[in-house]
C-alpha cells in the first residue's frame, strides 16, 4: 500500500485524472442506468477509461464507485450489489494504473438528506463503511469522498472509511458563487467550515472538485489556504461551466486553456490537480505538460 502524504512531502505536484461519465456515456451508458454496474457488464469499457487517463500522465486514478453507496444504488434495485460492484470498481482501476501509480477509491454523496430524515446516521454510516471496505479490498491506495455538499454527510463518510480501513482519506466539497461574491456549497458550507470539519473527522487531504472552471478554484484555494496553510489540496476542476449548444452540452475550456492556470493554481496552494466534469486525457496531459515540460 502506497502513501500519498509520504509522495506529497517530496515536494512534487502530482496530477490527477479527469471525468469518468463523460466517457461512459460515449461509450453508451444510457440516461437512467446505473455506472457501477458497468463495472460488471463492460468491464473493458471501464478499463480502457482508466488506461486513457494512465497514458496521458496521470499519477493517479479514481474508481467507477462514485454513486455505490447502498442508499444510491437502491435507485436501481443494486442496494444488496455493493460490495461487488465497488470491489469491481477497484480491482479494474488497479489494473489500469499498475504498481507504480496510484489508485483513489471514489466515494460520493447518497443522495440522501440527513437533517430531511430521508435515511438514518447508522444506515448511511453503514453504506459508506461497505463501500470503504470492498474498495480496499479491491486494491485502492486511498478513498476519495467527493463532491460532498453536507458537513453532516461528509464527515459519516471519512469516519466510515477511516474505522473501517487503514487507508489516508482524501474529502472535497463542491462549491459555487453566491450572489454575495462568496463560495458555498449547495448546503451553505464555506471553504472554511469544510477544513475544519472534515479535518476533525479525519482527512488527511481536502480539497474542491466540480461546480467551477480552473480559474474560480484557484481563489477557492486561496480560502482554503487562508485558515489551513500546511494541509495538501487536491483539485478536480470542470472544463469551465456547461453550455448547451447545437443540441449538446458542452464545456467550453480547452486543454490549452485549462493548462495556462495550472500552475497558478499551484502556486496558490494546490497539491494535486486533475480533472472533474468535461475533462479529458488530453486535459490532464496539457497538465502535465505544463506542470513538467514533458
Amino acid at each position: 500500500m502506497k502513501s500519498l502524504l509520504t509522495a506529497l512531502k517530496k515536494g512534487n505536484v502530482l496530477v490527477s485524472d479527469g471525468a469518468w461519465g463523460t466517457f461512459l456515456h460515449q461509450r453508451g451508458l444510457q440516461p437512467g442506468d446505473c455506472p457501477e454496474l458497468w463495472n460488471i457488464t463492460h468491464r473493458e469499457d471501464v478499463l480502457a477509461i482508466g488506461k486513457s487517463y494512465v497514458d496521458a500522465g496521470a499519477d493517479m486514478i479514481l474508481t467507477n464507485s462514485f454513486g455505490g453507496s447502498p442508499t444510491r444504488l437502491a435507485h436501481f434495485g443494486l442496494q444488496d450489489r455493493s460490495s461487488e460492484l465497488n470491489e469491481a470498481a477497484a480491482v479494474i482501476s488497479r489494473e489500469a494504473a499498475g504498481a507504480d501509480r496510484f489508485v483513489l477509491g471514489s466515494i460520493g454523496p447518497t443522495g440522501a438528506v440527513l437533517m430531511m430524515g430521508e435515511v438514518s446516521e447508522q444506515t448511511m454510516y453503514d453504506g459508506f463503511r461497505i463501500q470503504a471496505e470492498s474498495l480496499k479490498k479491491g486494491g485502492v491506495d486511498a478513498i476519495c469522498v467527493e463532491t460532498m455538499s453536507a458537513i453532516d454527510e461528509a464527515c459519516l463518510a471519512i469516519r466510515a472509511a477511516r474505522e473501517s480501513t487503514d487507508l489516508e482519506v482524501i474529502c472535497t466539497f463542491s462549491f459555487e458563487k453566491i450572489v454575495a461574491g462568496e463560495y458555498r456549497s449547495m448546503m451553505g458550507v464555506s471553504p472554511a467550515e469544510m477544513v475544519h470539519a472534515v479535518k476533525e473527522a479525519g482527512a488527511v487531504i481536502i480539497g474542491t472538485n466540480c461546480g467551477n472552471g480552473i480559474e474560480p478554484m484557484i481563489r477557492i484555494v486561496k480560502e482554503i489556504r487562508k485558515v489551513d496553510p500546511s494541509t495538501p489540496i487536491l483539485v478536480h476542476a470542470n472544463a469551465g461551466m456547461p453550455v448547451f449548444k447545437d443540441g449538446k452540452t458542452v464545456f467550453p475550456e480547452t486543454p490549452e486553456m485549462m493548462a495556462t492556470k495550472v500552475q497558478e493554481l499551484v502556486t496558490s496552494g494546490a497539491n494535486i490537480v486533475g480533472g472533474c466534469c468535461g475533462t479529458t486525457p488530453a486535459h490532464i496531459r496539457a497538465m502535465v505538460k505544463a506542470l513538467r515540460g514533458n
